[in-house]
């Protein structure tokens, strides 16, 4: 399939408070975002027109901002309203959705308090994260980078400095031949994979890193609520790597992997079984319920 670049496709990107050709979505080179890293952004799906947690992402956005010092000028209503209609205007129904919030040109140094905040909101059609791969479960490599220390990085915001550790990993993985990367934290405790949580079975019960220097993703928190509706045990816990091996069935969760079956970690191999199974399964139905009904049945 050939790769078609983002800065060269048809289509409307909402850019502070105005539609936008695609092509016309630009800003300065020296932003400060762009040299700084003072960006947030989110990652969202619109699954037959309705786009899942909408507000659980918006409140994530705003508070990222927060985080990193500064206030995105638009209220959770108008920054939702928003998502919906850039979804409406490029004529979609199931998509991923991208808002981004970032410090401007006004100044380029370390401190930037007078920089105008801007706000963009994007929309594609895009599947799973691993494509084809997701249903036979996706292959991991081990990281060489880790998970940094939440006093020496903002780990509690979705912000795009931090994903940098994230592409290096994932193409240090992709060059041995694996789909992605499982990343350990400083201490040397198992955290995430680059983009998204990671779950192990172990003998019925679900075990899942404590999410105390990486996000604590709105998926992940979506399907440890299906995992209970279910009546299955979720432990949330120190995973140590001499633990990996053990688990009888291990799966990734976030916006773009969706749920995904892992068949092999580093040299460990497994077989998606069936609590993988059920809440991917379970996951692809509540997706295309409406708002309501799934706050309902899977509440966060």
């Amino acid at each position: 399939m050939a790769l078609v670049p983002f800065d060269d496709r048809d289509g409307l990107i909402w850019y502070d408070g105005v539609m936008v050709p695609w092509r016309d979505a630009q800003l300065h080179v020296l932003s400060h975002g762009l040299h700084y890293a003072s960006g947030v952004f989110e990652g969202e799906r619109a699954y037959s027109g309705n786009i899942f947690k909408l507000r659980a992402h918006t409140d994530r956005l705003i508070a990222s901002a927060a985080i990193l010092g500064f206030t995105i000028p638009y209220t959770a209503d108008e920054i939702d309203a928003a998502c919906r209609q850039v979804v409406e205007a490029n004529g979609l129904t199931d998509a991923y959705i991208r808002p981004i919030a970032w410090r401007g040109s006004e100044q380029l140094s370390v401190s930037a308090q007078q920089t105008k905040i801007h706000l963009a909101i994007a929309t594609w059609a895009w599947p799973n994260l691993f494509g084809d791969n997701r249903m036979k479960g996706v292959r991991l490599g081990m990281a060489n980078w880790k998970r940094p220390h939440p006093e020496t990085a903002p780990t509690a915001s979705k912000a795009a400095g931090l994903y940098m550790i994230g592409t290096l990993s994932k193409h240090a993985a992709e060059a041995e031949g694996f789909d992605d990367a499982l990343m350990l934290d400083w201490r040397g405790q198992v955290a995430e994979g680059t983009g998204a949580n990671a779950f192990f079975v172990y003998g019925g019960e679900i075990h899942t890193p404590v999410p105390d220097c990486f996000l604590n993703g709105i998926t992940r928190r979506t399907v440890m609520s299906i995992a209970r509706r279910h009546q299955m045990k979720v432990v949330e816990r120190v995973i140590m790597p001499e633990e990996i091996g053990r688990a009888d069935e291990v799966f990734l969760a976030g916006t773009a992997a969706e749920v995904t079956p892992v068949r092999q970690i580093g040299v460990h191999t497994f077989n998606p079984g069936p609590i993988t199974e059920t809440l991917l399964r379970d996951y692809e139905q509540l997706v295309r319920m409406s708002p309501a009904a799934v706050e309902e049945r899977a509440p966060i």
